[in-house]
């Protein structure tokens, strides 16, 4: 069976990435510049890795190393944000009503540690299973759990100080296991 080329790997996992991507970065053009940095880089190192059905946890793994890279080097050398550039974009489509709890999730996700938020995002809308997530973030699959045990409090938390209506956002209960469902 051959590799799969570049475009059959872009095409497969690069919606995925850059959602993983946005949530780390919170901005669009940061996750578009991690996700296109993560594809150059496959580009030139990905012949190197053997396991062709490692593909997926490569990418996500190289994005978030980059994503760490790219974080300390702004903490050391920090950017002003141009805040109000915001009121001139044009506004999405579709219901206002699907947008709402989803914007309200997605808020508070972004007020969430990096440390949380990152397994978040992977176990929740990647759907990763512990093992891909620690695989991805080089922390054992028990750290994984408990943070996203901590993540999820911290999230019920923020979404529960918005309104009493974001409690059917995120169940008390656990949720069922993602594909690969070991930990």
């Amino acid at each position: 069976m051959a590799a799969p080329d570049f475009e059959q790997i872009v095409d497969a996992h690069y919606e995925a990435l850059y959602r993983f991507a946005l949530s780390l970065a919170r901005s669009e053009p940061s996750a578009a510049d991690l996700t296109q940095q993560t594809f150059y880089l496959w580009a030139s190192r990905g012949h190197q890795l053997r396991d062709a059905a490692k593909v997926k946890s490569w990418l996500f793994t190289t994005l978030y190393r980059e994503f760490l890279s790219l974080h300390r080097r702004d903490s050391r050398f920090p950017q002003a944000d141009l805040e109000g550039e915001t009121a001139d974009l044009p506004a999405e489509g579709g219901s206002i009503a699907d947008s709402i709890d989803g914007a309200t999730v997605v808020a508070a996700l972004q007020q969430i540690d990096d440390v949380y938020r990152a397994p978040l995002t992977l176990f929740y809308l990647e759907q990763f299973s512990y093992r891909e997530i620690a695989a991805v973030l080089g922390v054992p699959a028990g750290t994984v759990m408990s943070r996203l045990s901590r993540g999820k409090a911290l999230l019920r938390k923020l979404l529960l100080q918005g309104t009493d209506t974001t409690r059917k956002i995120i169940p008390m209960e656990s949720p069922p296991m993602p594909k690969g469902g070991t930990q």
